[in-house]
């Protein structure tokens, strides 16, 4: 067999590569939550749409549908235990493993040092690292069947903290971390770990946080949640030989 001929079968196979396997995506009521999702059901797996909001869910559930009829919502409050614990057991029930497991929701606050509410940062805390890391840690013996792969969307406040984003950029740093450690501990059970940083993208959060700083809100400037998904489903179907630790993305044109 050729080089050109070995391509084109990995590239076939990487094609069903998700076919039929569970997962689970936090935030998947919209942005790049939502783009994963939508990306995953059209490969044919069952994703979970996980999220807060009922009626949003609903809306993308009808959409990931056409593609995945065994895609489901779950509504869950990641700052709720007994909602986490709860989904973990559905899932268990359901299916027995979880082969991806997508960190893709968290809060987001501003605030300069000298003045930010101590609140809003128990408020992160619990939605950004507590949340994420029990879901994480009552997962991991449905992942281990598989052996599943876990993806946290991180975020680029990941890797330097700036000016008024030290809050949120402390919850993201803790993340990263979670996820190196994570990644020593399980990659002997066959688990890849990866992390996502992307810059700005063209979500609502990030509209908000435009308004926020008083500057003008162009969505074609900004990478779109596609493009986040696309890399991620990459990463998904790579070999089994090969493990991605981290991506780092940004907006070509920069507009702030």
């Amino acid at each position: 067999m050729t080089t050109a001929d070995q391509l084109v079968n990995s590239a076939d196979a990487a094609t069903k590569m998700l076919q039929d396997r569970v997962a689970i995506v936090t935030g998947a009521s919209s942005g790049i939550g939502k783009a994963i999702a939508l990306a995953l059901a059209a490969q044919g797996a069952r994703p979970y749409l996980i999220g807060r909001n009922t009626h949003t869910l609903e809306h993308v559930l009808q959409i990931a549908r056409k593609h995945s009829p065994k895609a489901r919502l779950y509504r869950t409050d990641l700052t709720r235990e007994e909602d986490i614990r709860a989904l973990v057991a559905d899932v268990d029930r359901d299916y027995g493993r979880l082969d991806v497991l997508v960190h893709c929701a968290g809060a987001i606050h501003h605030g300069e040092h000298a003045n930010a509410s101590v609140s809003e940062l128990d408020t992160l805390y619990r939605a950004n690292v507590r949340g994420p890391y029990l879901l994480t840690q009552l997962a991991l013996p449905l992942l281990r069947v598989g052996p599943g792969q876990i993806v946290f969307v991180n975020s680029s406040s990941g890797l330097k903290a700036r000016a008024r984003a030290g809050q949120f950029s402390a919850t993201q740093h803790a993340m990263k971390a979670i996820a190196d450690s994570l990644r020593d501990e399980v990659n002997a059970d066959g688990i890849r770990v990866l992390s996502v940083f992307p810059g700005r993208t063209a979500t609502p959060r990030t509209e908000r946080l435009f308004h926020e700083e008083g500057q003008a809100y162009r969505p074609e400037l900004l990478m779109q949640p596609e493009d986040v998904a696309t890399m991620v489903l990459h990463v998904l179907n790579l070999p089994r030989s090969a493990e991605v630790t981290e991506v780092a993305m940004r907006p070509l044109y920069k507009s702030y």
